[in-house]
């Protein structure tokens, strides 16, 4: 075969869906080894335009998925996911990875001996584990670059970040370098990424997946599915919904989204965000309105509903401020110095606060989710656009306002996710958030999936 072949070839095994991969390793129409050298390669030749991955251990790799296709020979597969790629953001611990956390003040050198609870479901269920993608430091900033791995860039436009924190993973998704990737959202760190590549991300109830070391400060990092398709996002979420006794905050374990009642979409009463559009400009407002014209044809019909936001952006900064401080204290100064200087900022801001301050922004956090729950009361499901406006310049500053939407829900605690809904005219990803209530996921991923079937993944062009 020419080069042009093998990248031709290449590109349509690496834009497969997980689904579609797990039914062809069964029938013997693939092999796990022969996908998992395209992906690599796909990252060799594309990677570093993107700098998607801080880590990729491609012998690892292979060796994993060598295991696999032994496996499908003997009709002996682990799961759903056996044989499938996926990338870990490195804020998720993996065994024999250096998890430095877009840090340079995270010593690489040691054992690394202790899985993750997602890394460990993937490894249990025959998964192809690729390497760690970047992340913004510590998973505190909005854009995708941080000290150690520099620039994350997006693949519909490099010129254009792919937001953070889950930079590295929603890059490689939707570059096909990876069929699959797990990340973390406590603001919005996997929907706004998602929004602005164009895949879909899903950030689950609280507790639903076991996260360790566990969250004590402030809105949690909620560890989720990042996909080109929903039900790839629903496969591998009920694999990281499996129980991890190491993590005091977990759900009761789910059997699958799939097996959960839901009713008929008729059923559903969906409601809308009053006035987002007005936040928005005029391709995601354009967007969103075309959304509502397709949920009305689906039988529903969406309610415009009053949510109050005030106070929002406030614990969300004093929450954000005091999670940094935290993750700062104990480094010395000269390690401070190698901080991210808008981290270093939040840090000192939070350095500031007292324990007075920082309980009453909790309390308004629960106030605010009492608020969300009344509107639930009389809708199961709510949607808005994911953000804005689309993905920002690579150069651009970090500004809540292009995602005022995300961080209420992170604050509440419930399950939301992030569909593609079409592009601008500059040819940029737009996102649409559908939300539910707590533990309701299956609901989200129904909807959701209805509405894919209209815009499903189109992949860019690298």
């Amino acid at each position: 075969m020419t080069d042009s072949a093998v990248d031709a070839r290449d590109r349509e095994l690496a834009y497969l869906e997980a689904v579609e991969l797990g039914r062809r390793f069964r029938a013997r129409e693939l092999s796990p080894v022969e996908v998992t050298r395209a992906v690599l390669r796909r990252i060799e030749r594309i990677g570093p335009a993107l700098n998607a991955f801080v880590l990729v251990d491609p012998e690892a790799a292979l060796e994993s998925a060598r295991a696999s296709e032994a496996r499908f020979e003997r009709r002996a597969a682990l799961g759903s996911l056996d044989g499938v790629t996926v990338s870990l953001k490195d804020l998720l611990l993996a065994r024999g990875w250096p998890t430095r956390r877009g840090s340079k003040t995270v010593d690489a050198q040691g054992a690394w001996l202790e899985d993750s609870p997602a890394a460990a479901r993937l490894r249990e269920c025959g998964a192809v584990l690729l390497g760690k993608t970047t992340t913004s430091e510590f998973g505190l900033k909005g854009l995708g670059d941080s000290p150690l791995t520099g620039i994350t860039r997006n693949p519909w436009n490099l010129e254009h970040t792919p937001g953070g924190s889950s930079a590295g993973a929603v890059a490689a998704v939707a570059a096909g370098l990876g069929c699959l990737a797990v990340g973390t959202d406590g603001g919005g760190s996997i929907r706004v990424p998602a929004a602005y590549t164009g895949v879909v991300g899903l950030k689950p109830s609280f507790g639903r997946v076991p996260s360790y070391p566990a969250s004590v400060v402030g809105a949690p990092p909620h560890v989720g599915p990042i996909a080109r398709s929903v039900r790839d996002a629903r496969l591998l979420f009920d694999t990281l919904a499996q129980p991890d006794d190491r993590d005091p905050y977990r759900a009761p374990a789910l059997s699958s989204a799939r097996e959960l009642p839901v009713p008929p979409l008729g059923w559903l009463k969906v409601g809308y965000l009053a006035g987002a559009s007005e936040l928005c400009d005029e391709d995601v407002r354009e967007a969103f309105e075309a959304v509502l014209t397709r949920v009305r044809h689906l039988g529903l019909e969406p309610v415009a509903v009053d949510l109050n936001l005030d106070g929002v952006r406030e614990v969300l900064t004093t929450l954000f401020n005091a999670r940094a401080a935290h993750t700062l204290q104990g480094l010395s100064s000269a390690a401070r110095s190698l901080v991210d200087s808008s981290v270093e900022l939040s840090a000192r801001e939070g350095e500031k606060l007292s324990a007075l301050s920082y309980l009453a922004a909790e309390a308004e956090r629960t106030a605010l989710a009492q608020r969300v729950a009344q509107a639930f009361r009389s809708h199961d499901l709510l949607l808005t656009p994911t953000t804005a406006e689309p993905a920002p310049r690579v150069d651009a500053e970090f500004s809540p306002r292009r995602a005022p939407f995300t961080g209420i829900f992170s604050l509440t605690r419930q399950p939301a996710i992030s569909i593609p809904c079409g592009v601008t005219r500059s040819g940029l990803p737009i996102g649409l958030q559908i939300v539910g209530r707590h533990f309701e996921e299956a609901l989200v991923l129904e909807l959701s999936a209805a509405l894919e079937a209209d815009e499903p993944f189109a992949p860019p062009e690298l």
